[in-house]
């Protein structure tokens, strides 16, 4: 077990079991196993380029620790890895909306740079963003990919997302001021006139 973290063995609750087929690989809980993949691949900065701040670089095996220790206290869980049969390749989750927003959620996204140009994160966002309308009863997913990163807004356009608008000089990252677009996907029936809290 990772010093300081939580037992993933004996972590329940719903999404726990959660697993997810795709065509060339599958999504499913982090464990604890996991670290030293994903120390190696998160450490690249192309990768970090194209997330927040909150995502370091160099990404040290104590920031994967860390990170894992975060992903086990979730309730509900709704951070997973992308993963091959043998091993962890890359991150997909929501953050889940509060008050009015209860019924949306961010998602965000990414995947080590050897599975790059394949197809896997397209197929993992489309079926991750069904499930999460599925099981976790939203009504708007949304993301913010970086102006600066056509190949994720390729993903996001492919998965049935549609651009909602440019925000201008939205980044500052990497010591450049940058745009971001607002893509989202609105649940079948748009959710309008649906009741429940």
């Amino acid at each position: 077990m990772l010093a300081g973290t939580l037992d993933f063995a004996k972590m329940t609750g719903k999404n726990r079991a959660m697993q997810l087929q795709l065509k060339c690989g599958l999504i499913r809980p982090w464990n604890e196993q996991d670290v030293l993949a994903l120390q190696g691949y998160a450490n690249n900065r192309k990768i970090w380029l194209n997330l927040r701040d909150v995502f370091p670089h160099p990404y040290h095996l104590e920031d994967a620790r860390g990170f894992l220790s975060l992903v086990a206290q979730q309730k509900p869980l709704t951070t997973f890895a992308l993963a091959t049969e043998s091993e962890a390749i890359g991150c997909i989750g929501l953050r889940l909306g509060e008050d009015v927003h209860r019924r949306t959620a961010e998602l965000g996204y990414w995947l080590a740079e050897p599975y790059w140009g394949r197809g896997l994160m397209t197929d993992a966002v489309t079926a991750f963003t069904e499930w999460a309308f599925r099981e976790l009863d939203l009504v708007r997913i949304y993301a913010e990919p970086f102006a600066t990163n056509p190949a994720s807004i390729r993903v996001l356009e492919k998965s049935g997302y549609q651009c909602e608008g440019r925000l201008r000089a939205n980044i500052f990252k990497d010591s450049c001021v940058l745009d971001s677009l607002l893509f989202a996907r609105i649940r079948d029936g748009d959710g309008r006139g649906l009741s429940g809290s």
